[in-house]
């Protein structure tokens, strides 16, 4: 059946003061965004973040640097179909996003709002977003389908896993001197070091 698109003109506009907005998934999805927010839809609410601090992006911008080496150079690098930064994943009626989405065996790009294979979050400053994170977000992504789920947390310099298959869940969590490679992509490693290095060269005062 062919999508009819909303008229820009009919379509919600929504900014920083819209944090605490109550909206249909279809609402959200229709909507124009302010620039410079990060929106996500949870229980019907509109949230409302400022954009990842640069010590946040600044190691996302190189593991996705190092992820497109590995697609374009590695023998194994097809295993690897796509990885943007920023992605909005639908989660039934929720709309997450994800600091980095890696989609990985499809043998395609993948198509419009399809799950990501991993996810990877990178821990924001406080208690209410480490247990967003480090709970909340494990069980959404799990229920979403995602088959890996990476959480870096350059505040405590580890590496958490958790593999999702079916109904089972496993994690282990990796110090910063750890390598870490996953099936998923075939001869990749994570190089943990270096993700860390460059999150901690950065004065904690540019955090939001």
């Amino acid at each position: 059946m062919a999508t009819i698109e909303q008229p820009a003109s009919s379509r919600l506009r929504l900014g920083q003061r819209s944090n605490g907005m109550l909206l249909s998934p279809w609402e959200f999805d229709n909507a124009d965004f302010e620039p410079g927010w990060r929106y996500e839809l949870v229980y019907g609410v509109l949230i409302v973040n400022p954009s990842p601090s640069i010590r946040e992006r600044d190691p996302n911008e190189e593991l996705g640097r190092l992820l497109r080496n590995y697609q374009e150079s590695h023998p194994q690098g097809a295993a690897l179909d796509c990885t943007v930064s920023e992605q909005t994943v639908n989660i039934g009626p929720h709309r997450r996003r994800v600091d980095r989405a890696i989609w990985a065996g499809l043998g395609r790009l993948p198509h419009e709002n399809e799950t990501p294979t991993i996810t990877v979050e990178f821990v924001s400053e406080g208690k209410q977003n480490q247990q967003r994170d480090y709970q909340i977000k494990r069980d959404e992504y799990r229920t979403a389908g995602v088959k890996e789920y990476w959480i870096l947390d350059r505040f405590a310099h580890t590496f958490a896993v958790y593999h999702f298959d079916g109904g089972k869940m496993a994690n282990r969590v990796f110090q910063r001197d750890e390598p870490y490679a996953t099936p998923l992509l075939p001869g990749f490693v994570v190089p943990l070091t270096r993700l860390f290095d460059l999150a901690d060269r950065w004065p904690p005062l540019t955090d939001t």
